[in-house]
């Protein structure tokens, strides 16, 4: 019994380390989770439109994801340095990995901004070949990712303060200001969309001007707040590019691996959105999305295990205590577990509003919306450890754990399982995903045991 007792403790933390965490990860879920929400407004506005206009907006949104995966990487590698330079009351160094971040969102925006102007087309086009409606996605999303265009240099300066507030333990005030833009995004969207307030009746175009004016707002507002209280990480833009080259060179060193790790997942993400979007036409493209937007709701809880990590840990290795360190990294997995296990419930729970909130979809999108819901519910508790193996290497600048896990299973499993039931089968697209997806229990397998190798045991403020 007393040997029990031990394991236990030595699994699971002390209760109030998990209200500590708690304390740190709550207001990051409750910012997702708004996001989320009126995601899933956002959605159920354009759906009125029908299942093509409904697809169109959300394969642009699945190729944009690929943008979103580097600028949060890029953002999370000058993170790390910053979290722990916090750690060791550093706050020249905490400017210089802000200086960083911003500078690294701003150019892959002007990179890829060109992209979205120049080619619209073309990459919608590589996301619905072989589908029935790729004519009317292709006409309704090619305006559509034009002006996303404008969206992307004002989304990467406010996710650059609002990551830094994160990484020093203050969550309330992204909190706070996610929720003024999102508010102002769904007002946007219900005035410009279906012309209220005898506003022009602009739909696809409508929503896109609404996400313009709620990224613009929110990036002003950061930038106001942190000049106004004098932040510690914060520098003026007129200081932006006075950034240390040797800086630059150790965060590219440390996270390279782990922005090409979070790319090739991206780009494999997309790869079997366009793979599953083949087996029919608009209802597919559109229960898919509806089932994704849903299912976003819930991911909440990874970037909770994700900021209380980097908080948690990157503070403790940044003060020299790698003993702590080591016990927190195990706690927060387990933990993850077990939160993600309640979380998966929930989604479960949550496909009887499926008819209620995509009552505008056809019932064949609305069924494949909840058989998507069930499948991605049931991965969530492996996911959320998968999650929290992940947060517990990059905390310590470590991100040769993603290059081993999700670089060569996504590579040499995920993409070629997901392919051949594409070409050699008939099962549907739902079926693709959860038949694909088991491969991350290899992930898991294999990141615990290059965990054991305690190579992110490390302080990285000392030279």
């Amino acid at each position: 019994m007393l040997y029990r007792s031990v394991t236990i403790h030595k699994i699971f933390g002390p209760a109030s380390y998990y209200r500590t965490t708690l304390k740190i990860a709550a207001p990051v879920m409750l910012q997702q989770l708004i996001m989320s929400l009126v995601s899933l407004i956002d959605n159920f506005m354009v759906a009125g439109l029908g299942d093509a206009k409904m697809g169109a907006v959300n394969v642009v949104n699945s190729i944009n994801f690929i943008y979103y995966i580097a600028l949060f990487t890029l953002g999370n590698a000058g993170g790390i340095f910053l979290a722990q330079y916090y750690g060791a009351k550093n706050n020249a160094g905490m400017q210089q990995a802000y200086r960083f971040k911003v500078l690294a969102g701003i150019i892959i925006s002007i990179a890829y901004g060109l992209l979205l102007l120049v080619i619209p087309e073309k990459l919608i086009a590589l996301m619905t070949m072989n589908n029935a409606a790729q004519a009317a996605i292709i006409q309704y999303g090619s305006h559509y990712m034009r002006l996303m265009a404008v969206t992307l240099i004002p989304m990467a300066i406010a996710s650059a303060i609002g990551s830094s507030y994160r990484e020093i333990g203050k969550t309330t005030v992204p909190l706070v200001i996610s929720i003024i833009a999102t508010l102002i995004n769904t007002i946007g969207n219900w005035i410009l969309i279906y012309g209220n307030l005898g506003a022009p009746r602009l739909e696809v175009t409508g929503a896109a001007y609404a996400t313009i004016l709620a990224r613009v707002i929110e990036m002003i507002a950061f930038l106001v707040y942190a000049r106004w209280k004098r932040t510690a990480f914060f520098v003026p833009f007129a200081n932006i590019f006075a950034i240390e080259r040797t800086l630059i060179l150790r965060i590219l060193k440390r996270s390279w691996m782990m922005l090409l790790t979070e790319t090739s997942w991206s780009i494999s993400e997309t790869v079997i959105t366009a793979l599953y979007n083949t087996r029919g036409g608009a209802e597919v493209v559109a229960g898919m999305a509806a089932g994704w937007t849903m299912a976003n709701v819930f991911f909440l809880i990874f970037s909770g295990i994700q900021t209380a990590a980097a908080v948690s840990i990157g503070t403790t290795l940044g003060a020299g205590e790698l003993d702590e360190a080591r016990r927190r990294a195990v706690w927060i997995q387990s933990g993850a577990v077990v939160f993600g296990s309640f979380i998966g419930l929930m989604a479960i729970l949550a496909t009887a509003i499926i008819p209620l909130v995509f009552a505008n979809l056809t019932p064949q999108a609305q069924r494949i919306t909840a058989e998507l819901l069930v499948v991605v519910a049931c991965y969530i508790p492996l996911w959320s450890l998968l999650s929290s193996q992940f947060a517990v290497s990059r905390a310590g600048g470590d991100a040769a754990l993603g290059l081993y896990v999700d670089f060569t299973v996504s590579l040499f499993l995920f993409i070629p399982a997901a392919w051949a039931l594409t070409m050699f089968t008939t099962v549907g697209p739902v079926l693709i995903f959860a038949l694909s997806k088991l491969t991350d229990i290899c992930k898991v397998s294999i990141a615990h045991w290059y965990l054991k190798k305690e190579r992110w045991v490390k302080n990285l403020t000392v030279h």
